[in-house]
């Protein structure tokens, strides 16, 4: 086991960069329902607790076969150390990995050879990502105390536009399309309900992408909080 003063001593761990995606759907009577699932007892992290599809930034992430771009407002909003085009290209991969769907739009260009599972599944599917149609909802750093730390920042997509078997490796349990109405049910974290519920209040308004600055959430004393200011993380 480690020292907890040396621990200490060393001050906080430095939060990994990360993304996530909320894909709302219309569901058969017009109610939104939401993707989420449970992640299984035995993780390290958050154990049991629903989230929605999201991981940590891979350096590949910089970089797609695809053509498009996100659209400007994200861009800038996400302007930094790495390229926006990261973030969105690691929610989607996530998105994939853990549930099985693709999302995007169909493309009739020649699809690119790619030795990559993510890539290779679009080209398949027929699809290319629609990063244009990715709206910023917010970003999340994880308390200080938190031996695991993520800079997540959090992307909404529609749930109508997927190609797949909701499936996934494993590492979401009870994958469902969930009622907005029954996220009163499950076991959620503060900055998860504050996420779904930012995402259900822009699908339901339809509020054009941009339109809404994206929030950075963090935490004083293991207690969130909102601003609108933009800050490296500790």
């Amino acid at each position: 086991m480690g020292d907890p003063a040396s621990a200490a001593r060393r001050g906080p761990v430095k939060p990994a960069d990360a993304a996530g995606l909320v894909l709302i759907r219309a569901g058969a009577s017009g109610v939104p329902e939401i993707l989420i699932g449970r992640r299984p007892a035995k993780m390290g992290f958050l154990p049991g607790i629903h989230v929605v599809p999201g991981g940590r930034v891979d350096p590949p992430d910089a970089m797609s076969p695809y053509p498009g771009a996100p659209h400007p407002a994200v861009t800038r909003a996400l302007s930094g150390r790495r390229p926006p085009l990261a973030f969105l290209n690691a929610a989607l991969r996530e998105t994939h990995e853990e549930t099985g769907l693709l999302v995007g739009k169909p493309f009739a260009g020649t699809a690119p050879l790619t030795h990559s599972p993510f890539w290779q599944a679009y080209r398949e599917a027929g699809l290319a990502p629609d990063y244009g149609a990715l709206d910023y909802l917010c970003r999340a750093i994880t308390p200080v105390t938190s031996k695991r730390r993520f800079n997540t920042r959090f992307f909404l997509g529609d749930g109508n536009h997927v190609a797949g078997t909701l499936g996934g490796n494993g590492e979401l349990e009870d994958l469902a399309w969930a009622k907005a109405s029954a996220l009163g049910d499950l076991t959620l974290v503060d900055v998860t309900e504050y996420v779904l519920k930012t995402a259900l209040e822009r699908w339901t308004s339809r509020a054009p992408i941009g339109a809404t600055p994206a929030k950075l959430l963090n935490y004083r004393k293991d207690i969130m909080t909102l601003s609108n200011r933009r800050r490296s993380p500790r």
